[in-house]
């Protein structure tokens, strides 16, 4: 697990980066959180829309991770109320 590390033009809250290498089954996955703005799901598609925007999966790419292997998640909360997406 890794948090706030500089990947693409700016830093991604949280990665998982599989332990089975680059050549591995394994996923990858890149999460983005963001606290309610107008409803859930719109700062959930602001979270998913700035991890491709800022391209935080290119230092997954760059250690040798295919592109399937890459999941990414923006998670909206409000309070107890969450949303993944």
């Amino acid at each position: 697990m890794e948090s706030n590390r500089e990947s693409g033009f700016g830093r991604y809250d949280v990665a998982l980066v599989p332990t089975d290498g680059a050549g591995g089954i394994d996923p990858a996955v890149v999460m983005e959180f963001k606290v309610f703005e107008q409803t859930l799901k719109d700062t959930v598609a602001r979270a998913r829309q700035q991890i491709e925007d800022k391209a935080y999966v290119a230092v997954l790419v760059e250690r040798g991770i295919d592109e399937s292997r890459i999941r990414t998640y923006g998670i909206a909360f409000r309070g107890k109320e969450v949303l993944v997406g």
